[in-house]
């Protein structure tokens, strides 16, 4: 998925900075165990320890790129949605015209008509970007991390969850079409059913033309199409088998990862001390440091093996947080950003007045 969010090293750091704290403590037990205590058989040989490395390193992977393409898939509707809106817009300028009418009526008039379109198909986004923000039970185990949850509230707003939706719909529609819309669960496919219907109502007055009404219910039938596809995205997770245990591996092999790391740093300590010079005086500060280094050195796996850890448990929580395009996390698609943008754009070619501003980005994230 293409989208124009920033998430530099130090937001993933003090996203994912409990676990980094983690995991040094996991790989900080074991050496204790292994050279304080003297439990020198507490270790796992490397080379199976690898071999499971490397599946887990293929199943994150699988689930990162099985993520991605949810994303990308998302990020493509929504490019969908961005070009039909436009294209709405010109047929509304363009079709709905004098040229057949019945009874000719005033530029004002059509202006009305053409704005009273335009802004009902803006209400349609609002109601399905609310559609699409709404809490899902497999998504609320991640928006209830701390991490997550913390993150969300210090970092970036998502002004799904500040502003009520009818409050958001309501200066786009009627009194009486915001009553109809809300007595119903599918506000998003209400709206193109009363765009429908308003079409009907224009062609009966000879304001549209057979072919030309034709081509505007063909283009409502995309955007029924197109929000289809987004529930679609959204109504049906990620398969929890692949994820659950995909989360299991990766913890077996981060709990594993500090046993089989000692042995071999204390491989490396050991060749430290039968290469100390022998030239150099036994009772030397340098010697008894490089000594006390060399003796020590297992203590050198403990950042390795955290650094190990953080890198698979981070590209796993990559993948895990990429499933819910839509559920308002810090690199999910930005239909809100993208709505605003769409309403300014097809707001602006029917020469609307009092066009809102895009929405300010906070700490380098849009929503």
């Amino acid at each position: 998925m293409y989208t124009r969010r920033i998430f530099p090293v130090k937001g993933v750091i003090k996203w994912t900075r409990r676990y980094l704290f983690l995991f040094f403590i996991l790989a900080t037990i074991p050496v204790i165990l292994f050279d304080i205590v003297g439990l020198k058989w507490l270790h796992v040989p490397w080379l199976p320890l690898g071999v499971l490395g490397t599946a887990v390193a293929f199943l994150v992977s699988f689930k990162n790129n099985a993520s991605y393409d949810r994303l990308w898939e998302a990020r493509k509707i929504w490019g969908g949605i961005v070009n039909a809106s436009r294209s709405w817009t010109i047929q509304v300028k363009d079709f709905i015209t004098n040229q057949f009418a019945k009874n000719p009526i005033s530029e004002a008039e059509l202006h009305h008509i053409h704005k009273e379109l335009v802004h009902r198909h803006v209400a349609w986004l609002t109601a399905l970007r609310y559609q699409l923000r709404k809490d899902k039970p497999w998504e609320m185990h991640l928006k209830n991390k701390k991490s997550n949850k913390e993150f969300r509230e210090s970092q970036y707003l998502v002004c799904e969850d500040t502003i009520p939706i009818k409050e958001a719909i309501s200066p786009y529609v009627s009194d009486k079409e915001y009553d109809e819309l809300f007595a119903k669960v599918n506000q998003a496919s209400q709206i193109l059913g009363i765009q429908s219907r308003r079409l009907k109502e224009l062609k009966t007055l000879g304001l549209i033309d057979d072919f030309r009404h034709m081509e505007m219910e063909n283009m409502l039938v995309e955007f029924y199409t197109l929000q289809g596809k987004s529930e679609r995205i959204k109504n049906f997770p990620y398969p929890r088998q692949y994820a659950t245990m995909n989360y299991i591996f990766v913890w077996l092999f981060i709990l594993m990862i500090p046993y089989g790391i000692m042995e071999e740093f204390e491989s490396i300590g050991k060749h430290i001390m039968s290469e100390l010079t022998v030239h150099q005086s036994r009772t030397s500060w340098g010697h008894l440091i490089q000594e006390f280094i060399a003796k020590h050195f297992v203590w050198f796996s403990i950042p390795f093996s955290a650094l190990l850890a953080w890198v698979f448990h981070t590209m796993e929580a990559i993948g895990e947080n990429t499933e819910n395009p839509f559920e308002g996390g810090p690199n999910d698609v930005p239909i809100t950003n993208m709505s605003r943008g769409i309403e300014i754009d097809i707001r602006q070619l029917i020469d609307d007045t009092d066009i809102p501003e895009p929405y300010v980005w906070k700490n380098d994230i849009v929503m």
